[in-house]
C-alpha cells in the first residue's frame, strides 16, 4: 500500500502540475479563441492525434507492453527485455509514419468522418483540414513517448513520463500568446504549437532512459517473439480502444449537428472532469499496474486483489468528493476560470451544463483503467473489448436519445451512463475469473456521507462566484481532516504524506 501510495504520489504530482498548467492553457485558449467555429476547427484537429494516441499508446501499447516487458525481464534478463523494447520501437515507427501520411493525404475524407456537420460551412471545413495536417505527426511523437513511459514504468521509474504533458501545456499558452500578440492567426499557431510539444516530450524522456541503462542503439530483432506476443495482446487492446474512442468520435460527430460552440462546451467540460481523473485516477492506474502484472506473474491472487482493492478504494477517496464539488460548484468553477475574452456568458451557461453531465460519471470513469488494467495483468485482453462494445452501443443509443431533449448536455450524460455500465460489466466478468474480490468497507460510507455534504451545502450556501471558487481549499481540508478523524486509512496515508512534502527533513 505505502508503495503504490509512493509511486501514485509522484505521478500525481507531476499530473497536477500538469493540470494546473492545462488550466491555464484552457484560459488563454478560451481568451483567444472563445467557443467559435474557429474554435471548434481546433479542437476537432486537436482531438485527432489524441485519439490516435490513446488508440495505439495508453489505449493498447502501454497496457500491453508492461506485461510483456516485465515478464521478459523476470524470466530472460534485463538485456533481452532491452531487445524486446528496441523491436517495438521499430514497428511502432513504421505503423505510425504510413498512418500520419495516409491522414495527411486524404486529411479532407478524415475531417468528414470526424465533423459532418461542418460540411455547411465550406470555410470552417477548409481551415480544420488545414489544421489536422499540421496536428496529425504529433502522433508520431507521444505515441513513442507512450512506449517511452512504458519502459520507465516497468523499470520503477514514474517521474519523466508524469512531467512529460506539462510540455505540451507550456508550449500551447505560450503559442496562444505569442499569436495574440503579434496578431497571428491563433489556431494555426496553437497547431504548430502542438507539434513542436511532441517532439520535446520524447526529448526529455531520453535522458531518464540512459541513466536506467537503456539505449535505443543495440541489439533487436524484426522477429521478436516477444513483439509476436505484444501484437497479439495489442490486437484486441487495440479494438477495445478503438471501441472506446469511437464513442467520443461519435459524440463529436453528434454535437458537430448541434448549434456552434457544442463542440467546444463538451472540450471545457471535459477537460475540468479530466483534472482528478487525470491527477488521481490515471495516476493510481499507471502506479499499479507494474504491481499487478508481477503478482499475477507470480500467481499470488490473494496479493493482487489487496493492491486492486488499494487502488480502488485511492481513487473513490479522491474521486466521490471531487464530484460533489464540481456538480455543486460547475458554475462558478467556469467562470472564474474561462469568464474572460471570447469566452461569454453565454459560454459560462452551457459549459458549466456541459460539466454537470460528464461530472456524474466521474466515479465510474476513475475506476475504469484500473479494472481494465487487471485484466491486462491478467493477460486477459478480450473481456475488457467484448465489455467496451457493449457499452459503445450504450453509449450511441442514449447519445441519440438525450441530444434531443438536452442537447449536449445528453451526450455527455450518455457518456457517464454507458461508464457505470462498464464498471459494473467489468466487475461481475473480473469476479467469475478470479473469484470475490471487492471489499464493501465502513470507510466508503464516510466518503459517501462526506461527498454528499460538499453536495448540499455547496448548492445551498449563496457567496459570488469568486467567493465559492476560494472555498475549494476548505471544502477538502474538511473532508481530509474529517476523514482522518475517522480513521480512514486513505485520509491517515494522504496526511502523513502532505506532512513528508511540508515537514524539514529532520522532522519527517
Amino acid at each position: 500500500m505505502s508503495r503504490l501510495l509512493k509511486n501514485t504520489s509522484v505521478i500525481a504530482f507531476a499530473t497536477f502540475l500538469s493540470r494546473i498548467l492545462g488550466f491555464i492553457r484552457d484560459i488563454v485558449v478560451a481568451y483567444a479563441l472563445g467557443t467559435g467555429p474557429f474554435a471548434d476547427a481546433f479542437f476537432v484537429a486537436f482531438r485527432l492525434p489524441n485519439l490516435m494516441r490513446r488508440l495505439f499508446a495508453e489505449g493498447s501499447l502501454t497496457m500491453a507492453f508492461v506485461p510483456v516487458f516485465k515478464e521478459i525481464k523476470h524470466v530472460e534478463g534485463r538485456d533481452r527485455a532491452f531487445c524486446f523494447a528496441r523491436a517495438t520501437f521499430v514497428w511502432l515507427l513504421i505503423i505510425l509514419v504510413v498512418l500520419t501520411l495516409v491522414v495527411i493525404c486524404f486529411a479532407p475524407m478524415v475531417t468528414f468522418l470526424v465533423a459532418p456537420g461542418f460540411k455547411h460551412e465550406a470555410h470552417v471545413f477548409n481551415y480544420a483540414v488545414e489544421l489536422v495536417r499540421i496536428c496529425f505527426p504529433y502522433v508520431i511523437f507521444v505515441c513513442s513517448v507512450a512506449l517511452c513511459m512504458g519502459i520507465l514504468n516497468s523499470l520503477g521509474h514514474f517521474a519523466a513520463p508524469a512531467y512529460a504533458p506539462c510540455i505540451l501545456n507550456v508550449v500551447l499558452i505560450t503559442s496562444a500568446l505569442v499569436a495574440v500578440h503579434f496578431r497571428w492567426n491563433v489556431a494555426g499557431a496553437l497547431a504548430w504549437g502542438v507539434l513542436l510539444a511532441g517532439v520535446l516530450q520524447f526529448l526529455l524522456q531520453q535522458w531518464p532512459l540512459k541513466r536506467m541503462g537503456f539505449s535505443w542503439i543495440g541489439p533487436f530483432s524484426m522477429k521478436d517473439k516477444g513483439v509476436r506476443l505484444l501484437f497479439k495482446l495489442m490486437l484486441p487492446t487495440i479494438f477495445g480502444a478503438a471501441v472506446y474512442q469511437m464513442g467520443i468520435i461519435i459524440n463529436t460527430v453528434l454535437a458537430s449537428f448541434l448549434h456552434q460552440g457544442a463542440i467546444s462546451y463538451l472540450y471545457y467540460a471535459d477537460r475540468l472532469v479530466q483534472f482528478p481523473l487525470g491527477v488521481f485516477g490515471v495516476a493510481v492506474s499507471v502506479a499499479a499496474l507494474p504491481d499487478l502484472s508481477s503478482l499475477a506473474t507470480k500467481g499470488d491472487i490473494q496479493g493482487f486483489k489487496q493492491t486492486l482493492n488499494a487502488s480502488l478504494a485511492l481513487i473513490l477517496f479522491v474521486s466521490l468528493p471531487a464530484t460533489a464539488g464540481l456538480i455543486g460548484l460547475a458554475h462558478p468553477i467556469i467562470k472564474v476560470l474561462f469568464f474572460r475574452g471570447a469566452f461569454t456568458e453565454t459560454s459560462v451557461s452551457s459549459t458549466s451544463l456541459a460539466l454537470l453531465g460528464y461530472a456524474v460519471g466521474l466515479p465510474a470513469f476513475s475506476c475504469v483503467r484500473t479494472l481494465v488494467s487487471s485484466f491486462y495483468a491478467l493477460k486477459d485482453t478480450k473481456s475488457p473489448v467484448v465489455v467496451a462494445s457493449i457499452c459503445l452501443v450504450v453509449n450511441v443509443i442514449m447519445g441519440v436519445i438525450l441530444m434531443r431533449p438536452f442537447s449536449f448536455l445528453g451526450l455527455a450524460l450518455a457518456v457517464s451512463i454507458s461508464s457505470f455500465l462498464n464498471i459494473a460489466l467489468l466487475s461481475l466478468l473480473l469476479t467469475r475469473k478470479i473469484g470475490a474480490w471487492f471489499k464493501m468497507m465502513p470507510k466508503y460510507m464516510v466518503m459517501l456521507a462526506l461527498s454528499t455534504i460538499i453536495l448540499v451545502t455547496s448548492r445551498l450556501i449563496s457567496l459570488n462566484d469568486i467567493s465559492s471558487f476560494l472555498l475549494i481549499p476548505v471544502w477538502m481540508a474538511f473532508y481530509i481532516g474529517i476523514s482522518w478523524l475517522f480513521k480512514v486509512e486513505e485520509a491517515m496515508l494522504f496526511v502523513k504524506l502532505i506532512g513528508s512534502f511540508f515537514l524539514p527533513r529532520g522532522k519527517k
